[in-house]
């Protein structure tokens, strides 16, 4: 056993409002760490600016102690640490592991020559991969990103929930940005540094950032940090398969709380889905801890029904 102690974290963003997927995922990460005696720490997850909802953070907030998890120090807020960032940038310039950018989206869709994910985007081309970082000064007032350098493309890692992960970057994005061209950092550099600033040494989230990754690996060790575990679970998503959305009807945890469910009923609705107890019934999150098991958690999303939230007395209504 590790003589560092287990620190975990909860990383709410506020571009909207949390919803059902994001509190099981919240009470995943917080039931693995405090079922251990491990500490929880919160960052408020704020660079990506137009997409910020005024009182969204403190929401958030209200939420996570709504249901009951708790977190130790004060939170930390991402655009109050912007420097930490631009040093970690100059570390990876110094190193030639970044190069300037200047291919748009839509440059980069035009130059795919094979299918690829929807939220992945194609895989970057490569189109200006032999700019050293130096020539960022001859690019005049055109804008540009920062791309990191995947190299050969593979980082396999062993996740705590899906076993070996292997994923060729190559093929899943290619070079990433680290740094984006409004002058801001990419949420791939922001965790890292902010991950090992904290001394986070367990990150649980969910699957759809499984690609992620590898990515954070690869700056974890260009940075000389030392990564946490991953481990990646199952996401909330609706009778249609597809993640939660407003097609889905209200999910809100704020809109749950304002029409009476009392919070220990959405947290034995997600207990039950993920297995720690036979049947949808109330239970508050620090009961849960000696129930808390990673490897109960059904393999598959949970799908939330209309039907599913009216065991807690909500109905639905999109």
């Amino acid at each position: 056993m590790s003589s560092f102690p287990l620190v975990g974290r909860l990383a709410p963003s506020p571009t909207g409002a949390q919803h059902v997927g994001n509190a099981r995922t919240y009470l995943i990460a917080w039931l693995s760490v405090r079922s251990r005696g491990g500490r929880v720490v919160l960052r408020i997850e704020d660079i990506d600016s137009p997409r910020v909802k005024s009182g969204a953070a403190e929401q958030a907030l209200d939420d996570l102690r709504w249901l009951g998890l708790d977190w130790d120090d004060d939170p930390i807020v991402q655009t109050q640490r912007i420097a930490l960032y631009e040093q970690a940038l100059e570390r990876l310039k110094v190193q030639e592991l970044v190069y300037p950018c200047t291919c748009t989206r839509a440059d980069i869709e035009r130059a795919a020559s094979a299918p690829h994910a929807e939220h992945e985007g194609a895989p970057y081309p490569g189109t200006c991969a032999s700019r050293r970082a130096a020539d960022a000064a001859t690019l005049g007032d055109r804008p540009f990103a920062w791309r990191f350098r995947v190299g050969d493309g593979r980082y396999p890692f062993v996740d705590g929930f899906l076993g070996t992960v292997d994923i060729d970057l190559n093929v899943v994005g290619g070079d990433f940005v680290v740094w984006k061209s409004s002058g801001t950092p990419a949420y791939q550099l922001a965790v890292v540094v902010d991950d090992a600033a904290q001394g986070v040494n367990e990150v649980m989230r969910g699957d759809d950032l499984v690609s992620s990754t590898p990515r954070q690996l690869l700056l974890y060790r260009a940075l000389g940090l030392t990564a946490p575990a991953f481990t990646h679970v199952p996401l909330v998503v609706g009778s249609d398969g597809r993640r939660l959305a407003k097609r889905h009807g209200d999910t809100r945890l704020a809109t749950l709380r304002s029409s009476g469910v009392s919070a220990h009923a959405l947290v034995g609705l997600l207990a039950w889905s993920c297995a720690w107890i036979p049947r949808v019934e109330p239970i508050s999150a620090a009961d849960l801890l000696p129930l808390f098991r990673i490897d109960r958690l059904p393999r598959e999303p949970f799908i939330l029904s209309p039907q599913g939230l009216s065991q807690i007395g909500y109905k639905v209504v999109g």
